[in-house]
């Protein structure tokens, strides 16, 4: 697992691109580098938003994507991240 997905699995920003306010399923989570630049990326994220069960209905998966702006330190680390 490379340290950009194990970023992106923590990563609080995603939770942006959620609507129903559920739990992110990183077992889908999906990226795409867009455009790398020097110390900066931009990655296109999906992944499955998933809704609990409750009287009403059962548990639901909600398709979710967006995309993040990731500034690297000269490791290679994230130390900014911004929703685009």
């Amino acid at each position: 697992m490379s340290s950009l997905e194990t970023f992106l699995m923590s990563c609080r920003e995603l939770s942006r691109f959620c609507s129903q306010n559920g739990l992110i399923d990183n077992q889908s989570l999906r990226y795409n580098i867009i455009l790398e630049t020097g110390n900066e990326l931009f990655v296109e994220v999906e992944f499955d938003e998933l809704l609990l069960e409750c009287a009403n209905r059962d548990g639901e998966r909600i398709p979710c994507r967006g995309q993040l702006h990731l500034y690297l330190d000269n490791n290679g680390q994230v130390t900014r991240t911004e929703v685009v």
